[in-house]
């Protein structure tokens, strides 16, 4: 089988473990794009993105650019000779010059079966959209966002206790050999492809933390699903007692009530019930300010006084 001269263009750690499943193939990598360092821990050193830390590992050429839109990149690119460019998170936009650049184009790996979610968070909005099933799509590359011919397709359910990092983690297991199953189809120009029906499509728009403030008048179904979809970033988090507190899991209770949204129901062993615009939400392990992250069982334990029933979260 023909081994096919890469570009490989990502930046975190869901990138680089696609980049480790070529390197581990038949296929050469010439050539390796990245964001560039940025800040991080305590000392804000610089810190290289895990795409740049693996290709240093094998002595790979690194290119860190904040635009592709340049001439000057753009005939970098073309000088490298390369037969496909694969594009998993890398974080920049592709002009035409560049997808049309490679001689099999650009493929790009997506963490949803398109068109569900295109864009940014594809993950984390199928968990708060309390979808059941994801997957990941090797799709053939154009201008628009997400909106390529689809080439292979591998499915995994969602399971009722997943967060994003556990939804991330299996994709990235069903990616690898889907990603390396294209790469082998191209090599020797057997892969079909299929469009998109553009009528499914939704937008799975860049998380914020301004949208991981719980809004109790919501149901405690779609507030469970939030939880989830928000951690591990940027977590869901409540306010009571002028304190914000992190709310890492919880459930929906299996009763109902007719408290006014975002009152404390109930303070226990098994949980903070805390009444919804339908239902009531359970939560179950939380971070208070400057200390770890705990279950509520031992909160209470230390903290008691602070979460009396009839008190209100906003």
């Amino acid at each position: 089988m023909k081994s096919l001269r890469l570009i490989f263009a990502g930046t975190p750690i869901f990138a680089k473990e696609h980049m480790q499943a070529i390197l581990d193939s038949q296929h050469e990598i010439i050539a390796t794009y990245t964001q560039p360092d940025r800040p991080a821990g305590r000392g804000r050193q610089l810190k290289p993105s895990p795409v740049k830390a693996l290709a240093l590992q094998y002595n790979l050429p690194v290119y860190q650019p904040l635009s592709l839109k340049g001439k000057e990149q753009q005939q970098l690119l073309a000088k490298l000779n390369a037969d496909l460019m694969v594009v998993v998170a890398y974080g920049l936009i592709l002009p035409q010059s560049i997808l049309d650049r490679p001689t099999f184009g650009c493929i790009n790996v997506h963490g949803s079966i398109l068109p569900r979610w295109r864009g940014a968070a594809p993950i984390q909005r199928a968990l708060a959209a309390g979808d059941t099933s994801s997957g990941i799509t090797i799709m053939q590359m154009d201008s628009g966002l997400d909106t390529g011919d689809m080439l292979t397709k591998a499915c995994c359910p969602i399971f009722p206790t997943d967060n994003a990092s556990d939804l991330h983690d299996r994709l990235i297991e069903i990616g690898k050999p889907a990603l390396i199953k294209a790469l082998d189809m191209i090599a020797i120009g057997s892969i079909g492809s299929e469009k998109q029906d553009n009528a499914n499509a939704c937008y799975a728009h860049k998380l914020s933390k301004e949208e991981a403030q719980l809004d109790w008048k919501k149901t405690a179904v779609e507030l469970e699903c939030l939880v989830r979809a928000f951690n591990p970033w940027p977590i869901a988090r409540m306010v009571m007692n002028e304190q914000v507190v992190k709310v890492y899991q919880a459930v929906k209770a299996d009763y109902s009530s007719n408290e006014a949204p975002g009152t404390l129901i109930k303070a226990d062993k098994e949980g903070f019930d805390i009444a919804c615009g339908e239902g009531v939400l359970r939560v179950t392990h939380v971070q208070p300010p400057s200390t770890r992250i705990m279950s509520v069982k031992d909160l209470l334990n230390s903290r008691k006084a602070c979460f009396t029933t009839g008190k209100k979260f906003s």
